[in-house]
């Protein structure tokens, strides 16, 4: 009778959640940094004005 590998089942659950964890992060750092370029472009506006 084979028996279940309960060691490659959890390895494969850990990878998915450190995937899908580093997947969350990720979009995190490219919703944040679209805000930030505006503002340094708004900034770069005004000082040719000035």
């Amino acid at each position: 009778m084979v028996q279940p590998n309960f060691q490659f089942e959890k390895r494969q659950k850990e990878l998915a959640k450190k995937k899908k964890k580093e997947e969350k992060k990720q979009r995190k750092l490219e919703d944040k940094t679209p805000p930030a370029s505006d503002q340094s472009g708004h900034a770069d506006d005004e000082s040719p004005s000035t």
